[in-house]
């Protein structure tokens, strides 16, 4: 359990944020994104990350490179789990700015299911039982932050349909069957899509998470 109590202290603590200029709210954690002119595509700001998405397999899958994009990257039509949104315009400033909103607001509720698991534990709940808990809320929280998004919404189930077979988004026996532990399907309710971090970008601002998960090497 130590991997997965380190991550929920990094969440806590909100070590998972951004750090540079032009505060952008959402819900009590502030991100920001870089300079006001990197809301222009990378072609003309020649934004870049510190760390490549190209370099990570898990997030390379998912996109490709787009100097015409705000950050630098637009999901790739052939991704089964990003190529539903690759018909958004990835170089409009609004258009990304949205999204971005709605996936920082999204990230904000982590602080539910972390509220959820103190409150599992404190009641002594075996792991299984919290594992398959949180990994339902998770779903259930993803498709309610497309309230107001119902293009949205529908393009996220038919990314999860295909790419788990169950527009809700992945079932916790599936997790489970395909990392054999309990811990780790609880793990992977905190965990966040990296190819759409990096179109939005937040692929900076969350390696640390990555890392805590398992998913890119240390530096």
């Amino acid at each position: 359990m130590k991997g997965l109590k380190k991550l929920l202290a990094c969440i806590l603590t909100g070590i998972i944020i951004v750090t540079t200029a032009v505060p952008v709210s959402a819900a009590d954690t502030v991100y920001t994104t870089a300079t006001p002119d990197q809301w222009m595509p990378q072609c003309y700001t020649g934004f870049s990350y510190e760390h490549n998405p190209l370099l990570i397999e898990k997030a390379a899958k998912d996109i490709v490179a787009d100097p015409n994009a705000i950050y630098g990257f637009s999901p790739d039509p052939a991704s089964d789990r990003l190529g539903e949104f690759a018909s958004y315009d990835w170089s409009d400033p609004l258009v990304v700015w949205k999204a971005r909103q709605d996936r920082l607001e999204y990230m904000q509720q982590d602080k539910i299911l972390l509220n959820m698991y103190a409150e599992m534990q404190l009641q002594g709940r075996a792991i299984e039982e919290t594992a398959r808990e949180i990994s339902r809320m998770r779903n259930v929280l993803r498709l309610r932050s497309y309230d107001n998004d119902p293009v949205g919404l529908e393009k996220v189930k038919a990314s999860n349909y295909k790419t788990y077979g169950n527009e809700e988004g992945p079932t916790a026996d599936s997790l489970y069957k395909m990392y054999g532990s309990w811990e780790r399907v609880l793990q992977m309710a905190f965990s966040t899509n990296m190819g759409m971090d990096a179109c939005l970008g937040l692929y900076d601002d969350n390696y640390p998470r990555y890392v805590l998960l398992g998913e890119v090497p240390l530096d």
